[in-house]
């Protein structure tokens, strides 16, 4: 079965800084940014690709995961800028990397909070004496996960490996014109497995889509497989069996005029016929872009042994 995916004509990204003390002047944003990043954001401030707005009014955080202490800043300040970028797939990353360069850069001039609402977390703001990297790598802090036991199955069982109604969605997967993708079924013991599973699916899934629109920039829609198959990671390690799974819409949006529905999320799951697993090997296959894949969070390069005491299907691959 294909996929079709929509690849709209712009997508709009923001940022939100929130400091107690803002006294901001637009004119000078540029001069703040990195190096790296200084000229690309002079010839872009006051465009759509790249507009400071100062907020005197709180932040309220939403549907956010930051910790109580992050959670402080906004309760104490009365006003926030919000960075946005609007740009065409085919611009993608770099209008991204702009525009949270320049949030990293008044989060620090401020002493302020950088939070990215779509990944629904606080990015760090000073932990980079040069601020933004120029090479993209999707594990910079540019996803964040739901996690919360599945909603029809409440988790009552009386140990916790046999509990298998854990639920992981991304959050982030939007801003490079994908579905977020979501695993049911897993042992609630075991989120971090399912979340490095997720991972590995979802730097596949970012690298061929800036493959893909950087050689089709007037593409207004792609087509993929409703199987993905994970290549081994290099030779020697544990298990360097590829394995693949199946991605099913399972959530989309409302169709617009002449258009069908527009798929917001996919399911991952095993593919057809494949042997249930309790141990794989998460990593990334080769051949991804330099960049991309300079570093995987922790949970993902290990080897994820005895995912669940009884293997759930939806693990299986």
């Amino acid at each position: 079965m294909k996929i079709v995916l929509s690849l709209p004509y712009a997508l709009t990204s923001l940022f939100v800084v929130v400091a107690e003390r803002i006294p901001f002047d637009v004119t000078a944003v540029p001069w703040r940014v990195g190096a790296r990043h200084r000229r690309a954001a002079a010839r872009a401030i006051g465009s759509p690709a790249l507009l400071v707005t100062h907020h005197p009014t709180p932040w309220r955080p939403g549907r956010t995961s930051l910790t109580p202490d992050e959670r402080r800043l906004p309760r104490r300040s009365g006003q926030h800028l919000v960075i946005s970028t609007t740009a065409a797939p085919h611009e993608l990353p770099g209008s991204l990397q702009l525009a949270r360069a320049t949030a990293r850069a008044l989060a620090r001039e401020y002493d302020g909070l950088l939070i990215d609402p779509l990944s629904g977390t606080a990015v760090p703001a000073c932990g980079r004496a040069e601020g933004e990297p120029v090479d993209f790598d999707l594990g910079d802090d540019w996803l964040g996960w739901a996690i919360h036991p599945h909603d029809t199955i409440p988790c009552s069982a009386p140990e916790p490996d046999a509990c298998d109604g854990l639920s992981v969605t991304s959050r982030g997967l939007r801003r490079f014109a994908l579905p977020e993708i979501t695993l049911d079924g897993a042992a609630c013991t075991h989120h971090e497995c399912a979340t490095g599973l997720l991972s590995t699916v979802a730097y596949r899934l970012v690298a061929d889509q800036l493959a893909f629109v950087t050689a089709h920039p007037d593409a207004r829609q792609r087509t993929i497989d409703d199987h993905l198959r994970i290549e081994p990671s290099p030779p020697g390690d544990h298990d360097p069996t590829p394995f693949t799974v199946r991605l099913t819409p399972c959530e989309t949006g409302s169709p617009e005029p002449g258009r069908p529905g527009v798929t917001t999320r996919l399911k991952v799951a095993p593919a057809d016929g494949t042997d249930q697993t309790t141990c794989l090997k998460i990593g990334p296959p080769p051949g991804f872009p330099d960049g991309l894949t300079d570093r995987l969070p922790e949970t993902s390069q290990a080897t994820l042994a005895s995912i669940d005491c009884h293997p759930s299907p939806v693990l299986a691959a």
